[in-house]
């Protein structure tokens, strides 16, 4: 209990699935917390407060102070009032969870607008807002003399990190994300902020609804939701005030921290390369082809699939 103690966290999507095991997570290290949810369906649409009130109940039952919230992270008005509701009610904001989700999977070229716009703005500007707000109320608090330690975790996928067949617009928003966070870690460093990622798997609502994902056998489950909230918890920690800008992949027990972009096979010359021989070099060097290797292959081997609607 004395991990995060006393701090205040704002976990958003928290009312189910890996949000919701975040914000346990977190006030059984001690932190007092938010629980924002705005109760829809997978696709965004409607609204219940009860499962925030509900994690809210639970997390009160450990000992520690909660709140419910329903504001849309996607609204830039909402993640203010949603930062202003963390503040009012625990005096200061030192955690920020960007968990907060929705899915509309369609193959590329069936792809509606509205899909696309739905998805980008729940994940994409739905970090961005909340963020921001974050963001201003650290960087007053340290230009006023305290010693912040601020705390953003943010949620990208392996469809955003390593691409997915039917989610153009989920793995797009998700990699922004990533890109999101390493800016971010750079800008908000000055005033005591660490800013991380994870990319997460886990059997949810939202992974059973678009994958055919294996079932537990009884023995430690390696798509449980919970496996990917000790490093939440361990990154919001004082002690990983120098840890920051960094995208970690759980799958299980592993957490891998992955490499952003890097230079990788190089074409150099002392001149402009001439279109044709340009591709000469490339078949040359690269006789069968390049490629991404995408989260289907990696889904095979763990015993799942995935189907896009």
């Amino acid at each position: 209990m004395t991990l995060l103690e006393s701090k205040v966290a704002i976990v958003t999507g928290a009312g189910r699935g890996i949000g919701r095991e975040h914000a346990l997570a977190l006030a059984r290290a001690g932190a007092n917390v938010v629980v924002n949810d705005l109760g829809g369906s997978l696709t965004g649409d409607g609204a219940d407060a009860s499962p925030a009130q509900e994690v809210v109940a639970e997390i009160e039952a450990l000992g520690v102070r909660a709140a419910a919230n329903g504001e849309n992270v996607a609204d830039f008005e909402g993640a203010r009032r949603l930062v202003e509701h963390a503040v009012d009610t625990f005096g200061r904001l030192d955690i920020l969870v960007n968990n907060a989700g929705i899915l509309r999977d369609r193959m590329l070229v069936n792809m509606e607008e509205a899909e696309w716009d739905a998805v980008i703005a729940v994940h994409l500007k739905g970090h961005f807002a909340p963020t921001r707000h974050a963001a201003a109320h650290w960087r007053d608090r340290s230009k006023a003399g305290d010693d912040v330690r601020g705390r953003v975790i943010n949620t990208s996928s392996p469809s955003g990190v390593f691409g997915n067949v039917g989610q153009a617009n989920y793995g797009a928003a998700k990699g922004g994300i990533a890109t999101f966070t390493i800016i971010a870690a750079q800008e908000l460093g000055r005033y005591g902020v660490t800013v991380n990622c994870i990319a997460p798997n886990a059997r949810t609502r939202m992974t059973e609804s678009a994958f055919d994902l294996p079932s537990s056998d009884g023995g430690f489950d390696q798509l449980a939701p919970v496996n990917n909230t000790p490093i939440v918890v361990a990154l919001c920690a004082d002690a990983a005030q120098r840890i920051t800008g960094q995208v970690f992949h759980i799958f299980g027990g592993a957490v891998n921290m992955l490499r952003s972009w890097s230079p990788g096979d190089l074409f150099a010359r002392d001149e402009c390369w001439d279109a044709g021989e340009l591709l000469e070099e490339l078949l040359e060097r690269l006789p069968d082809g390049a490629a991404p290797a995408g989260l289907v292959e990696m889904l095979e081997r763990v015993g799942g699939t995935y189907t896009p609607k």
